[in-house]
């Protein structure tokens, strides 16, 4: 993501201030720096990567920033957030090495709130697999797309 800007990315994802928002797979947190901007006092970023490292530079980041509204979990999958919690996800270049998709969709749908969003970012897999796969089991429903840049709804399931 060093050729992109994040900000510009997060604006067609529709952040906005006072939501709350998961950044999963988050790498060192190129995403949830600008998220926790753009989400306010009000708003809150969940920053989660199975990485020790990743964990450890977000929260150095948010640290150096004077970022409050940053949490930080190290999991692999199982986010621990309770149901309906979560305005937007983030699965921003990272769906290609994920073991287990369809467990990944279900506890994402699980989080998300029924107005929610998961905003995936197509890198390195083509954008038609990324459909194929999100939306097989009816949880989620494409809603835009930005190029490389997928924004779907949650469905009903």
């Amino acid at each position: 993501d060093r050729f992109r800007d994040p900000g510009k990315q997060l604006e067609k994802a529709g952040i906005k201030e006072g939501q709350t928002l998961l950044d999963f797979g988050c790498g060192s947190g190129s995403y949830v720096i600008p998220a926790a901007r753009m989400v306010g006092g009000k708003g809150m970023v969940y920053a989660m990567d199975i990485h020790p490292l990743a964990i450890s530079a977000v929260e150095k980041k948010a640290t150096k920033e004077g970022l409050t509204n940053i949490a930080t979990i190290l999991s692999d999958r199982d986010t621990g957030l309770p149901d309906e919690s979560i305005d937007v996800v983030l699965l921003y270049d990272v769906i290609r090495s994920i073991k287990d998709k369809r467990a990944l969709l279900k506890e994402l749908h699980r989080v998300m709130k029924v107005n929610g969003l998961l905003s995936i970012l197509a890198e390195h897999i083509k954008v038609e697999d990324v459909l194929a796969m999100v939306e097989k089991d009816g949880l989620f429903c494409l809603r835009d797309r930005h190029g490389k840049l997928l924004n779907f709804k949650r469905g009903q399931h």
